[in-house]
């Protein structure tokens, strides 16, 4: 059973979730306008519910959320609206949420990875790309750069993951 905050949480990112996948599959882009909507909802929902150590914790998860999807952001293997899309879900989630999220958006992100490159047929270069990070992240190896397909129907929608994952995550981990 949810807790009510949860509940409240749920209310808002499954609507959220349902307009950013449209978006994101349809036109591999997230409007600007729904992350903003976003990051004011979370901070005002966090600071109504928890008085200003919610508002504080609305703000670090935030940033906390920034910080890590910018990380992945600088080796490639995320776009700019990705970064934005996960701060201002931290932002709703707090920065207690935000590791556990993360955990469940890059696995929901890695099974639509999946799914995605066996459905259009390029499993064994993306698997390839994969080693090739992997392989990068050793000391003294370089970390390899990717350009964007042209054919956007090989990216992954990565922002159906993040809101995907963040409601799995709030559903499971919200006390």
């Amino acid at each position: 059973m949810l807790s009510p905050t949860a509940t409240v949480f749920e209310f808002f990112l499954i609507p959220l979730a349902v307009l950013i996948i449209y978006h994101d599959v349809r036109y591999r882009r997230i409007p600007n306008p729904f992350v903003l909507a976003t990051l004011i909802s979370g901070l005002t929902l966090n600071f109504a519910l928890g008085g200003f150590e919610g508002g504080l914790n609305s703000l670090g998860g935030c940033v906390l959320a920034f910080i890590l999807m910018f990380s992945l952001h600088v080796f490639g293997a995320m776009g700019a609206g990705d970064v934005k899309l996960f701060a201002a879900i931290g932002s709703v989630i707090g920065a207690h949420l935000v590791l556990p999220t993360f955990v469940v958006v890059v696995l929901t992100g890695g099974l639509l990875a999946l799914v995605s490159s066996l459905r259009s047929g390029v499993f064994r270069t993306t698997m390839h790309r994969v080693l090739q990070i992997l392989i990068g992240l050793l000391p003294g190896w370089q970390m390899p750069k990717f350009s964007v397909p042209a054919d956007r129907r090989l990216t992954v929608p990565y922002g159906a993951a993040i809101t995907i994952g963040a409601i799995i995550a709030i559903a499971i981990f919200h006390a």
